[in-house]
């Protein structure tokens, strides 16, 4: 497996995200199963772990804290992120993060981010002082590197990255998604200031993975060599420079052990310039299969029922996209409790969106797709 230097220490390229640990078929984290799952891929070399205060409820911390005993916590690096959104105030920062690490059980979180970065957020970090929070706590011995993650346009990721000398920044990428949120520019911007990245998304919360647009199946046979679309999407992703490690939620050890299998031979510079075209075309397809040309630019933002329009139009469009369709409903529930049968029509958003979409007819669509009701 490819390591990136990292200060003196290797990140494996192959990341573990435990957004998404072994489950009973109830949907309940199987303790043991994931604990054996995640023990399993730091024998196998990954050396980068990523949490989050509420993956599985919190229980997603408390496993990986269990699986870090018995010598298991010296191999790794571990990633965990403050929410700034659950705090009511600046004091509630010390509370989370106390909270945090009881739950590993670990005295010092090696990576710190600032979870979800977008527009509201930013402002509460700038409110609660969270930057000068994690650099008392860097003080203090009890976080080492401090990042943040991003879910928002380019032009505020331009802002977020140039306010403060960071130490690493995580993204969503893929060859689809090459020009939302941060995209390739915010990719290229970190590179640029030294500031190594972390991918998420890079299967597209696993939509990338199979179950693709029939459309596409002719041009997967441009490729040089047959391979599943999984093999191409991880190889897009790990081609590029700049990248510290790209995060996989992997629920199974079957996951597991394939993705370990299939990044042994993943690198910078992995890609044929032949097949990177290839999937240039792949991702032109998704966009002109797309159903709604939405561009995600905000004017029509912020709605006054707080809907988060181009989310909605997002998984919308994904809905047509995509045989899997269990991981586009499970991005719906983020948006609660604004979903799309929220919309009354007033069509403020019609009247000045720059694509002149139909909006409300738009959300009438998504809420019976979703939410089974007519608006």
């Amino acid at each position: 497996m490819y390591y990136f230097d990292y200060n003196g220490e290797k990140v494996s390229l192959l990341g573990m995200g435990c957004m998404r640990l072994p489950s009973d078929s109830e949907g309940n984290v199987d303790t043991e199963e994931a604990i054996n799952t995640i023990r399993e891929g730091i024998d196998g070399g990954i050396t980068y772990l990523d949490t989050a205060y509420m993956y599985h409820g919190g229980y997603s911390e408390r496993i990986l804290g269990q699986a870090l005993k018995d010598g298991y916590r010296e191999k790794v690096l571990v990633a965990d992120k403050m929410p700034p959104w659950f705090a009511k105030k600046k004091e509630d920062l010390e509370v989370i993060f106390n909270k945090q690490l009881e739950r590993l059980d670990i005295d010092t979180i090696d990576i710190y981010l600032i979870h979800d970065i977008h527009g509201s957020t930013w402002d509460l970090i700038k409110k609660y002082g969270v930057l000068e929070f994690m650099e008392q706590k860097r003080a203090e011995g009890k976080i080492r590197y401090i990042g943040f993650s991003f879910h928002d346009d380019y032009d505020l990721f331009e802002e977020v990255i140039n306010a403060y000398p960071w130490d690493v920044c995580q993204i969503q990428y893929n060859y689809v998604d090459v020009d939302f949120q941060a995209g390739r520019r915010g990719l290229e911007l970190s590179r640029s200031k030294g500031i190594p990245v972390i991918i998420m998304e890079p299967m597209k919360g696993g939509k990338l993975a199979g179950g693709l647009p029939a459309e596409i199946d002719p041009l997967w046979e441009r490729m040089s060599e047959s391979r599943p679309p999984v093999d191409w999407g991880f190889a897009w992703v790990a081609n590029q420079p700049g990248i510290l490690t790209i995060l996989s939620g992997m629920s199974s050890r079957e996951q597991l052990r394939y993705n370990m299998n299939l990044f042994g031979s993943l690198a910078p510079g992995c890609l044929s310039e032949a097949d990177n075209r290839v999937l240039e075309d792949i991702s032109s397809k998704f966009r002109e299969l797309t159903e709604y040309d939405c561009t995600a630019c905000k004017y029509c933002m912020p709605c006054p029922l707080e809907i988060n329009i181009p989310k909605i139009i997002d998984l919308y469009n994904q809905l047509a996209l995509f045989e899997n369709k269990e991981p586009i409903y499970d991005g719906y529930n983020w948006v609660a409790p604004h979903f799309a049968s929220t919309c009354v029509a007033c069509k403020k958003c019609e009247s000045i969106c720059p694509q002149k979409l139909p909006v409300s007819e738009i959300m009438k669509k998504a809420s019976l797709a979703f939410d089974g009701k007519e608006i």
